[in-house]
């Protein structure tokens, strides 16, 4: 027997079995127990371009996960051509929204919307008639408690607990980049490029075409008795769920590459003109009676070959040359559903599906497009991270590049976070080249005409031939100029980007204190699924502004009403005595009015937008000294300093 206490053990009992069972269950992955009347937990809705990801507040992942053909929240409104044509494709929207969020609710979550609140992770760029489209759905059809329209950027921060940063969110329609300070965002620095998700997928739908191969079915093959040699990928294989399959399972990002697409088109432009002077000097030996028909098919053949390069073609067979160079990936065969009119011959089966052979290339090359530079319209997405850190004033900058989160669908390709990282940072420590200053003609003219006219002026007046000077040759040294860089003032910066979600930091290249403390020191979740954590997190701490559905709907009916007096002011003044069934009031809506098409939208004045509200002040101004006191910024006798801020 020991002489020293010991803790009594415990046997697990039945209790903590049924625990272990619960968490091991696939539908709840929590030991939180959801009420099919609560209201604590609520509902948090990521509606993205193409994903939407719904859940309950207060879990680290969401519920489920489901693919959208087409997202209702995308609305243009520039693609109607008249006003009955915008309203047509408004109420069509309408319903499939209606549609889906009734499926979150009744298929998805199983619960009662009547007794849930719900969060929604709104995109900055979110236009209001989508945001009041929703909440008039969840509020009219569905009959939720209250909305909270939250910003994903804002609880992508909140998700890897910072309250400043960076936030890169590469979805699928567009990229966005917003500077957070101490939970504000910045939104006079916000920048947005359209390379993402859909200029990946048309770029690798344009590759694929151009440069894959397709094996038709071995029943087609074995039955037409003929070679299964490797032919051109018809345009009807590579559907939309194909070309998602192939982003998502098979392609990812490889390193950086030293060599630029210019240096490949120049070495191509330099192989045709020489091609195009051998075939000309050719022709001209053979026939020398042809001379002036030799002249116009060597200029025929220049022109094409300098068109060539501007054709979509040409630039994509230029690209794989510069891939193929940079690259190291193996081949990758995909069985595809064949065509319809070889799906037919072929019938049912394994044998009756087509082969698609993807190069390895392409597979590690395809994101390239993400990070090429663009136009002045289209930049690239290193640009448009330093075009906003050079907006963002200069006492933020450091802390800010220093805290990066990179966000969205796209950002879960394979090695993207790392180029991305890699990227930026040769951008910021590679300058511009010196352009060579060109010479001033006139000056040259003056010169010339100057040693000329002189020198016959003095030999006409002077009886006696003067000894000529030998010219001295003195070549004028090329003058360099500094070049234009637009991101100088950001140069330094360069040692402290930093990456908080970096799944693979290289501390050893890092020479800042602040980057080797930041870079991948965010939690481990998927970059696709940090804004909802984001508002899972929010929910669970019940913070974020609510609107409740009695608020709107007294905002919905006092602006309705308010629009209806405003008519009728109008028709009062342009009435006539004769017109008195015109003058008499209208009577108050029962119910929620319907919006009409020449109406604007009444809850535009209730939803929350940060493009008609002013922007936070910042901390209140400090109290300026009283009348008598020691000035500010003065020594004291007694050898302390009083601090003042005069208002």
């Amino acid at each position: 027997m020991s002489a020293y206490p010991t803790t009594p053990t415990r046997t697990p009992s039945a209790s903590t079995h049924r625990a272990e069972l619960l968490q091991n269950s696939p539908h709840y992955t929590t030991t939180r127990k959801h009420s099919l009347y609560g209201i604590e937990d609520r509902i948090v809705l990521d509606p993205g371009s193409r994903i939407w990801k719904v859940g309950f507040s207060g879990e680290g992942r969401p519920r489920d996960v489901f693919y959208v053909t087409s997202s209702a929240l995308a609305i243009d409104v520039g693609k109607g051509k008249s006003a009955v044509e915008r309203a047509e494709m408004d109420r069509v929207a309408e319903q499939e929204l209606q549609e889906k969020l009734r499926s979150v609710f009744f298929d998805y979550l199983l619960t009662d919307p009547k007794t849930r609140k719900v969060i929604v992770i709104e995109h900055p760029l979110l236009s209001l008639s989508a945001k009041d489209m929703m909440a008039r759905i969840l509020f009219q059809n569905l009959q939720v408690l209250s909305v909270s329209f939250m910003s994903s950027h804002i609880l992508s921060l909140l998700a890897v607990g910072r309250m400043t940063g960076l936030v890169i969110d590469c979805g699928h329609s567009e990229t966005t980049a917003l500077p957070i300070y101490s939970s504000r965002p910045l939104f006079a620095c916000l920048k947005s490029t359209p390379y993402a998700g859909s200029r990946l997928t048309s770029h690798l739908r344009s590759l694929l075409l151009l440069f894959a191969s397709y094996n038709p079915p071995p029943a087609i093959v074995r039955a037409a008795a003929m070679p299964g040699n490797n032919s051109r990928v018809p345009e009807e294989i590579l559907t939309e769920a194909l070309l998602e399959q192939i982003k998502t399972k098979i392609c990812f990002v490889g390193n950086k590459m030293e060599e630029s697409l210019s240096q490949i088109q120049e070495t191509l432009q330099a192989d045709d003109n020489m091609s195009v002077d051998d075939s000309a000097s050719v022709a001209e030996s053979e026939t020398q009676s042809q001379s002036t028909s030799v002249a116009g098919a060597s200029a025929s053949l220049h022109s094409a070959a300098s068109a060539s390069h501007t054709h979509p073609e040409s630039h994509l067979r230029a690209l794989s040359t510069l891939y193929q160079r940079h690259s190291s990936a193996s081949d990758i065969r995909l069985k595809v559903v064949p065509p319809a009119a070889q799906a037919v011959a072929a019938g049912s089966g394994a044998s009756a599906r087509g082969t698609l052979i993807i190069p390895g290339w392409i597979r590690e090359r395809a994101a390239e497009v993400l990070f090429d530079g663009g136009d002045v319209d289209e930049k690239s997405i290193v640009e448009v991270i330093l075009d906003v850190l050079v907006k963002i004033p200069m006492d933020l900058r450091k802390e800010l590049v220093s805290s990066i989160v990179v966000t969205g669908g796209t950002t879960m390709l394979p090695g993207f976070i790392p180029r991305l990282q890699a990227e930026l940072v040769k951008a910021l420590s590679t300058h511009p080249p010196p352009t060579p200053s060109r010479p001033n003609p006139m000056s040259r003219k003056r010169t010339r005409s100057f040693t000329e006219e002189d020198e016959e002026d003095v030999r006409a007046s002077t009886p006696t031939p003067a000894p000529k000077r030998p010219a001295r040759a003195t070549p004028s040294p090329t003058k360099t100029r500094p070049p234009y860089d637009p991101f100088l003032c950001i140069r330094s910066l360069a040692p402290h980007v930093a990456i908080l979600n970096n799944p693979s930091p290289n501390h050893t290249s890092m020479t800042s204190g602040i980057a080797r403390a930041n870079a991948g020191k965010a939690p481990a979740f998927a970059p696709a699924l940090i804004p909802w954590v984001g508002g899972s997190l929010a929910g669970s701490l019940k913070i974020g502004e609510e609107i409740t559905r009695e608020k709107w709907e007294e905002a919905y009916l006092n602006e309705h009403e308010h629009q209806l007096e405003q008519q009728l002011e109008l028709v009062e003044q342009q009435a006539t005595p004769m017109d008195e069934d015109i003058l008499t009031p209208p009577r108050r809506p029962a119910a929620i009015p319907t919006t009409d098409s020449g109406m604007r939208p009444p809850a535009f004045t209730f939803i929350p937008d940060w493009t008609r509200t002013p922007l936070a002040s910042g901390a209140p101004p400090a109290v300026g000294p009283a009348a008598g006191s020691v000035p500010p910024n003065v020594m004291s006798p007694g050898g302390g300093q009083t601090v003042g801020i005069s208002v």
